[in-house]
């Protein structure tokens, strides 16, 4: 088996967000039931989420649910949340175990009961620990957060609690579901879509897009890697020129 590429651990995303997809066309391919690619795309989070703990990325974020999947067949919709209270049950242990806290973001009042009681306990356990953030985008909207945040800052501001003139984009920040998390600098989508599908739209201004034609529930370490790899041989500008990024980064390690 080849090597897998090498790593910068100086130039590592802080924040890596991944839209999985293509389970459904996984488990076509092999004439299954769709419910049959979901649950082998559980796998693919654990390596995932795995590969991030072991390389030292500090944020993951996967979407898992959208806010337009509630519109798939009941059956799927019923399935999805028996896979993911599942999930939260096996890996509650391990994430404690690797020193990763578990977050949820979303409208996560649609969730079933269950489903919220078992989000509560497992971010209440893993509330202490350090090492990794992993954030499950769960009933999610990218519009519609923008919009809870307006609405509450709106609300701040007649309350007295924030002065008009002083909303900028640190401040707006705040009210966002990802509050106190850097903005993603990598995006992963799997299978081949070139689409944000209204996932985290603000926090994406500036991140690195990388689309790969895998599967989700064949992405494995080495995919990750290739992902990181190729954001890492990316010059990332934020609206300068090349020249002036090389000239800011010569100062940097003059002054190291």
């Amino acid at each position: 088996m080849p090597s897998l590429p090498k790593i910068d651990p100086e130039k590592l995303p802080r924040h890596i967000a991944v839209i999985m997809d293509g389970n459904g066309r996984w488990a076509q391919q092999r004439s299954l039931p769709r419910i049959a690619g979901h649950q082998a795309g559980v796998e693919a989070v654990r390596q995932t989420v795995e590969t991030c703990r072991e390389l030292g990325v500090p944020v993951l974020t996967l979407y898992a649910f959208s806010r337009e999947n509630w519109q798939r067949p009941k059956w799927e919709v019923k399935a999805l949340m028996g896979l993911l209270s599942q999930y939260l049950r096996s890996e509650i242990k391990k994430l404690k175990q690797n020193d990763i806290s578990l977050r949820a973001i979303g409208n996560l009042d649609q969730l079933p009961d269950k489903v919220r009681e078992l989000l509560a306990r497992a971010e209440e356990q893993t509330a202490g620990c350090r090492a990794m953030v992993l954030n499950l985008a769960l009933s999610y909207s990218g519009r519609s957060e923008i919009i809870r945040a307006v609405r509450n800052l709106v609300q701040d501001v007649r309350q007295g609690k924030v002065e008009a003139e002083g909303i900028d984009e640190v401040l707006f920040e705040k009210y966002l579901y990802t509050q106190g998390l850097p903005d993603p600098d990598l995006l992963i989508r799997t299978s081949g879509e070139y689409r944000l599908s209204d996932f985290l739209i603000y926090q994406l201004a500036y991140a690195e897009i990388y689309v790969t034609k895998t599967l989700w529930p064949d992405f494995r370490k080495k995919d990750l890697v290739a992902a990181i790899t190729e954001y890492q041989n990316r010059e990332r500008r934020f609206g300068l020129t090349g020249e002036q990024i090389r000239r800011q980064n010569n100062l940097s390690a003059k002054r190291s």
